[in-house]
């Protein structure tokens, strides 16, 4: 479904957009009004140009447009889009199709969760982006994530950083606020809501389907949790048209994600815009926000995944400042922070598949005047 710019407002309700979202996108500056809330430690910052939707393009999860578990090659389009256009994805499902409801017992839960060995993600996609090709980069721009009401964390038995130190599963359920913005862990306990997706992917280049709970440079279950209202994700395009998936939504969530979950959940309004920028030689995901550029590495263990991420970030910036890649790793040891993103162990999973150990360095924009500054963000969009 298409929606020309003049008819946002009459269209919203029909897009699954809400009337405050709606006006914003009819009424959208040409710099952000605000900085990035909610994630991490991030600073304020020089909010990212927000830039004007080309097209709104609405995909409702069904059978048709859900593949739980994997990205799947095989699978044709489910919209074709122009860099610029957003794409909004109205009551996103949860993990296994849509099986969970609030309040199941673990066991109720087991028969769904068994359902699907290749991973629990209802991955909707994929979004074809015109003229994009392996050399090139999409920029996923999250512009709205708006959860449903209630999510859960839980850990099954045998998973996380922690394997064998509990001789049984976990379940806990937790309601949202009605503004999204806390929720109660227990008693006097309260969590601030930073809603983000989990798994956003190009498709791999692999010609067979590729488990959504795996990662590499096409991204894949990233689970960055700085990726909130106002950041960019960049991934590099693997095939033709890009096809891009995401999945796995989360409510809230903490480096290293331990014990295998955040506080997993789906999302009532999530809005993307995705760019297409030709011929730029990223090698793997990048992220910015308004106060860091985010690099990501990848390995079998935390000292692989750190100097994968340590690597990129110098390759990057060295070519996007022109600065001396000496230079850019005495000035990663001295302002750059590097945290785990994702730790994972599974001696007893129901899925086939073991994420990558993920580490992820921050490096502060606020350590760059600002005509360097501009001139590395460009080069992300170059």
């Amino acid at each position: 479904m298409l929606i020309d710019r003049r008819q946002i407002l009459k269209a919203a309700a029909l897009a699954g957009i809400g009337a405050g979202s709606a006006r914003a996108l009819a009424k959208v500056p040409a710099t952000a009004p605000s900085v990035e809330k909610g994630a991490g430690d991030n600073a304020a910052g020089s909010p990212l140009p927000v830039r004007k939707p080309g097209r709104i393009h609405r995909i409702v999860s069904t059978s048709d447009t859900v593949r739980v578990g994997i990205l799947d090659p095989k699978v044709a389009p489910v919209a074709t889009i122009e860099s610029g256009d957003l794409v909004a994805y109205p009551n996103t499902w949860v993990n296994w199709a849509n099986g969970a409801t609030y309040g199941m017992s673990y066991a109720e839960r087991e028969p769904v969760r068994k359902r699907f060995p290749q991973g629990p993600y209802s991955n909707i996609g994929p979004v074809e982006v015109k003229d994009a090709m392996p050399g090139d980069v999409i920029e996923c721009h999250m512009v709205r994530l708006r959860p449903i009401g209630w999510g859960w964390n839980s850990a099954p038995k045998g998973v996380g950083a922690l394997p064998n130190d509990f001789d049984k599963p976990y379940l806990r359920y937790f309601q949202f606020d009605e503004s999204r913005k806390y929720t109660e862990f227990a008693p006097g306990i309260r969590i601030r809501l930073a809603p983000f997706q989990g798994v956003m992917a190009v498709q791999p280049a692999s010609d067979e389907p590729v488990s959504g709970i795996l990662s590499g440079p096409y991204g894949g279950n990233l689970v960055l949790r700085e990726l909130v209202e106002g950041t960019s994700l960049f991934l590099p395009v693997q095939r033709p048209g890009g096809m891009v998936w995401t999945g796995d939504s989360h409510a809230a969530q903490g480096d290293g994600v331990v014990n295998q979950t955040a506080i997993e959940t789906a999302m009532e309004d999530m809005q993307i815009q995705y760019f297409l920028h030709k011929r730029n030689a990223l090698a793997l995901p990048m992220a910015e926000t308004p106060s860091h550029w985010i690099a990501l590495g990848f390995g079998k263990n935390l000292d692989d995944a750190l100097t994968a991420c340590l690597r990129h970030m110098i390759s990057w910036l060295s070519e996007a400042s022109g600065m001396d890649t000496q230079d850019v790793y005495s000035l990663a040891s001295i302002a750059a922070n590097f945290r785990i993103t994702q730790y994972s162990n599974q001696t007893a999973s129901n899925y086939s598949s073991i994420p990558a150990k993920t580490v992820h360095g921050m490096l502060p924009k606020s350590v760059f005047e600002p005509r360097i500054r501009q001139k590395i963000s460009d080069s992300l969009r170059s």
